[in-house]
């Protein structure tokens, strides 16, 4: 199996916490199950850096493992950020070892 960064980019308005949000959220990582290895944190203040492109937001982080890529995007296409208007980056991560 892979590891996988899900990067969540969030509307630059949006609130993290109400009700509804993390009843989403919980619902979804309870969805992946044993792939889910680090929930992560939400980011509660951000700023960038270069080329960061949209109206877009860094919201938060999980590590993520799946068998490969296609499997981890079908896994993101159920974030909760987008149907708030946000996105999933996807990114496979390297082994240093």
């Amino acid at each position: 199996m892979a590891e996988f960064v899900f990067a969540y980019r969030m509307p630059r308005d949006y609130v993290p916490g109400d009700a509804g949000t993390s009843q989403a959220w919980k619902s979804w990582f309870e969805g992946i199950g044993q792939g889910l290895l680090d929930i992560g944190k939400p980011v509660i203040a951000a700023s960038a850096v270069g080329s960061c492109e949209g109206d877009v937001r860094l919201g938060g982080f999980s590590l993520i493992e799946a068998d490969d890529m296609e499997a981890a995007l079908e896994i993101a296409r159920g974030c909760p950020s987008i149907s708030a208007g946000g996105g999933v980056e996807v990114g496979a991560l390297m082994d240093l070892a």
